[in-house]
């Protein structure tokens, strides 16, 4: 199971976090989040990331040349994509060889044939709620939606996961279930970590996964 933090911000909540070794951390460039990371990282933070945990920038409806030239400045590895993005837009990114992760916004009445035109140039989806405002919404969706989704692609899973949602996690079941992805609900102010808990859920989901 791949553990994935985002909207770090801080950088001594950074420091933190790296020593518990996450596989991705998330950085959002979506200037209305409360969790923007602003254009640029900083290179003390930067540098504070070893190459084997995968820096992810977080983007909505960003116009293809800022994206690239943000993916470029930040030294990023993956690009999360939380809008409504066309499948040609990842196709773009997918031919100059950068991973993507697109998000897909879950309510009762979602349409999973939607997705599968993103399948061949996508490398992961993510699963999150559906709400009034782009961008995560901290709030968990039904989880046996999941069942319904037939397709090939690895996900992540998203949306308010909490330490309290260790055991639901375990719980399931398919098979293309790659990670999770955890924000708020880890969090004592937007951007800034709780550590102790994070560290918590990690050990205890990598020691039973």
């Amino acid at each position: 199971m791949k553990i994935k933090v985002c909207g770090m911000r801080q950088k001594n909540n950074i420091e933190q976090l790296v020593r518990l070794n996450p596989d991705y951390i998330g950085f959002i460039f979506y200037p209305q989040s409360k969790r923007y990371i602003g254009d640029q990282i900083s290179e003390d933070i930067l540098n504070l990331i070893p190459v084997n945990i995968m820096k992810v920038g977080v983007f909505v409806d960003e116009p293809l040349d800022l994206l690239l030239e943000k993916y470029r400045i930040n030294s990023l590895d993956m690009i999360q994509l939380h809008g409504s993005e066309v499948p040609d837009y990842c196709s773009e990114l997918k031919k100059i060889g950068i991973p993507v992760i697109k998000a897909f916004k879950f309510a009762d009445d979602f349409d999973f044939h939607s997705i599968k035109a993103y399948e061949s140039c996508c490398d992961f989806f993510l699963f999150d709620t559906a709400g009034q405002s782009v961008g995560g919404t901290g709030i968990k969706f039904d989880w046996q939606l999941i069942n319904q989704y037939m397709g090939n692609k690895p996900f992540f899973l998203s949306g308010g996961i909490g330490s309290s949602d260790l055991e639901a996690v375990r719980n399931i079941s398919h098979i293309h279930l790659y990670g999770v992805d955890v924000n708020s609900g880890f969090e004592t102010a937007p951007a800034m970590k709780d550590i102790l808990k994070v560290s918590a859920f990690i050990n205890e989901l990598r020691t039973n996964s």
